[in-house]
């Protein structure tokens, strides 16, 4: 059989990419799991939290749930939610990689800076989620999805206190800027924007998170594109400027030299 029969689908720099991106979100998560706060100062902060929004008349969390319960639209922000960040954020990246890798590139830095920037949050401020706020608010995923949030199993592999920032909504954002910046089709761009804001309206509706993570989380991926963006400006010494300002100065001091010895 010919070796070629065993040649890997991706070329060296997209597996590459892949082990960076797998590397970052190994690390991340195990930092987020290390930072896992008290419950009850994570509860504390929750009553912080909705102390707030009751000021600030935004506290809907009871609300929309009620709406929403016992509708398909219920069951379909189950599932979006658990494919958010398992499946469209990875595939979007390898999309964007192969139609577009300066959108690529930037989605991926925002990603990273994203993850660095909320760990020391997580640590700081845990929060329970509303799930877990004795708010009345009921874990929608467990109840009606089969797929347990609260399961030994599935807290093993994430931090239920690092509700703040929401990295579910603060991506899905990114995600949809980033995919609408390469999509032609206006219809297509218009579905792509709406990503994030559905995701906003799934994360309250299944008890996960607080209006107030929604904004936390966008302006976390927001601080993470801008972080991004530096890291994607090209090196370049300081010393070199100073050079070339001071060779063009001299030109015409030379010049005039020159002139001067040859007449």
């Amino acid at each position: 059989m010919p070796s070629s029969a065993f040649k890997l689908p991706f070329s060296p720099r997209a597996r590459l990419q892949f082990g960076i991106f797998l590397a970052a979100y190994l690390v991340y998560s195990a930092a987020r799991y290390i930072t896992v706060g008290d419950l009850s100062t994570a509860q504390a902060h929750a009553e912080w939290i909705v102390d707030l929004e009751r000021k600030l008349g935004v506290y809907t969390e009871a609300g929309v749930q009620s709406t929403l319960t016992g509708t398909p639209a219920i069951w379909i922000l189950n599932h979006l939610y658990l494919a958010a960040q398992l499946i469209v954020l990875p595939g979007s990246l390898i999309w964007l990689y192969h139609r577009s890798r300066p959108t690529y590139e930037k989605l991926r830095n925002t990603v990273l800076a994203t993850w660095l920037i909320s760990i020391p949050v997580y640590a700081a401020f845990p929060v329970a989620p509303p799930r877990l706020a004795h708010l009345g608010l009921v874990d929608t995923i467990t109840s009606s999805s089969g797929f347990s949030m609260d399961s030994s199993l599935t807290t093993s592999f994430y931090n239920q206190l690092a509700a703040v920032p929401s990295l579910h909504v603060g991506f899905a954002v990114a995600i949809g800027i980033a995919v609408a910046s390469v999509l032609r089709n206006p219809v297509a761009k218009g579905v792509a924007l709406l990503w994030g804001p559905t995701i906003g309206l799934a994360v309250v509706a299944t008890g996960n998170h607080f209006v107030f993570d929604i904004a936390a989380g966008v302006l976390a991926s927001a601080l993470g594109y801008g972080i991004g963006l530096l890291a994607l400006r090209p090196w370049r010494p300081r010393l070199a400027p100073a050079l070339a300002a001071a060779a063009a100065n001299s030109a015409p001091t030379t010049r005039a030299a020159g002139f001067a010895r040859s007449s």
